[in-house]
Formats: structure tokens, C-alpha cells, sequence
């Protein structure tokens, strides 16, 4: 792994910021990612970011935390007892630098002997089960993580709407995955490029798959794009 995106954010952490991160998936075209929206305070987050912010409580474990803005706003104005973790080790470093007090560099799914009251996945949470055969497995194993009465706060996005339609309303879908919203998700910055597998699931199907891991899953809100917040338990 290049960690291109823990590149883009110490560059700009440390004023060394001359160009945005482009993002490119296997079903859309290149678009870009400003990077100074990793920095975001919470007054600029989307409602269901807020919504889940406002919902995590207890123990918190920020997965994919990136530049560290939903752990500093838990840990300075929520007094919570918040771990950010992510798997690049450009991100962890901004975090501490931010004042992140507790931080993790690594993958959540090498995580054991760990528990928490809120497992928080965030900015499509569910793209890092990366296949939609791996969710159950990857699902019992955040379930691992949960103290008793214990919850995960994850979003996603249902994609059906970026495909074509027929004329009779049905959607031309490509058969050469398991899933529809199973994507290959291209990250480029500063000439560098970085691809990886990523996963965008609505929810009947995250709630299906997460009654395969033992888990009730319940919809907590929806955005105005097919995105929605739900809550598994």
C-alpha cells in the first residue's frame, strides 16, 4: 500500500498542500476529493454523520478515522473515551499531532482482545468489508469487538441509482460480481495511484447479512441520496 491518502493528509496538516485527491471507481467517472474535507469540523459534516456522533456513547473505536475530526469532536466535545484507528499510518500520525489521545495503527480485522460500547464506521462504513462475501465473517468479527448491549454505527449508500435504466424501468446491472455495489475504487494523488475493492450496500441487504452474524440491524436515518445510518446491535 502506497497510503496515498495519508500522504494528501499530512501535506495538508503540515501547509505543504498543492493539489486534491482524485477518486475514480469502476462504474464513474474521475471526481475530486477535496482534502480539506477530512478536516472538517461538525458543523460541516453530513446530518447522518452527526446524527451517529450523537448516538455513539461509551467506549468508542473510530474505524478508518482518517484526519481524525470525528474522534476530536467525541473526545473534546463529548468527554467520550474515544480510540481513532485507521490502516494508514500517514492518518494515525495527524491524529496524534491533532491531539487525538488514543490512536491505533492498523487493521481492524486483526483487532482482538478489545471491547467497546460504539463501534463507529463512518464515511461508507460498510467499504471496508471490500467483498459482499466477506461481510458476514468481517461482521461476527466487529461483533467480537462489542461490550455487552453494545452497538456498530455504520453508513452506506444504496448505488442502484447510478445504473441505466430499461424502458421498462428495470436496471441494467453487470453480472461480473457477486454484488452491485461490489466496486474497484482508484485513489490518485500527486501523480500516484491506488487501487483497492470497495463495497456500497442498502440496507435490506446489510440487514440480511447482518442476521447471518447475529446481529439485528435497525435503520436510524436516511439522507437525501439513497444514504442512510443504521445501527447493529
Amino acid at each position: 500500500m502506497k497510503d496515498l491518502i495519508g500522504l494528501a493528509i499530512q501535506d495538508y496538516y503540515n501547509d505543504n498542500f498543492t493539489e486534491e485527491i482524485y477518486t475514480e471507481t469502476s462504474i464513474s467517472e474521475e471526481d475530486i476529493l477535496p482534502v480539506s474535507y477530512l478536516f472538517r469540523e461538525y458543523d460541516e459534516m453530513p446530518v447522518l454523520e452527526q446524527k451517529a456522533l450523537q448516538l455513539a456513547r461509551g467506549t468508542v473505536l473510530d474505524i478508518g478515522c482518517g484526519a481524525g475530526s470525528h474522534s476530536l469532536y467525541l473526545q473534546n466535545k463529548k468527554k467520550v473515551d474515544v480510540t481513532a484507528l485507521d490502516i494508514s499510518e500517514g492518518a494515525i500520525e495527524v491524529c496524534k499531532n491533532r491531539g487525538v489521545e488514543k490512536t491505533v495503527h492498523g487493521n481492524v480485522f486483526q483487532l482482538k482482545n478489545e471491547e467497546y460500547d460504539t463501534v463507529l464506521l463512518l464515511m461508507n462504513g460498510t467499504g471496508i468489508f471490500e467483498r459482499y462475501k466477506e461481510v458476514p465473517n468481517k461482521l461476527k468479527h466487529l461483533k467480537s469487538l462489542l461490550k455487552k448491549d453494545g452497538q456498530i454505527l455504520i453508513d452506506s449508500s444504496d448505488i442502484i441509482y447510478m445504473f441505466d435504466e430499461d424502458e421498462d424501468g428495470g436496471k441494467w446491472i453487470p453480472m461480473d460480481g457477486d454484488y452491485y455495489g461490489e466496486l474497484s475504487y482508484t485513489l490518485k494523488y500527486k501523480g500516484q495511484t491506488e487501487t483497492t475493492s470497495w463495497l456500497y450496500l442498502d440496507f435490506d441487504t446489510l440487514q440480511t447479512l447482518a442476521e447471518m452474524a447475529g446481529l439485528t440491524c435497525e435503520l436510524i436515518a436516511e439522507g437525501d441520496h439513497y444514504d442512510y445510518l443504521a445501527r447493529l446491535y
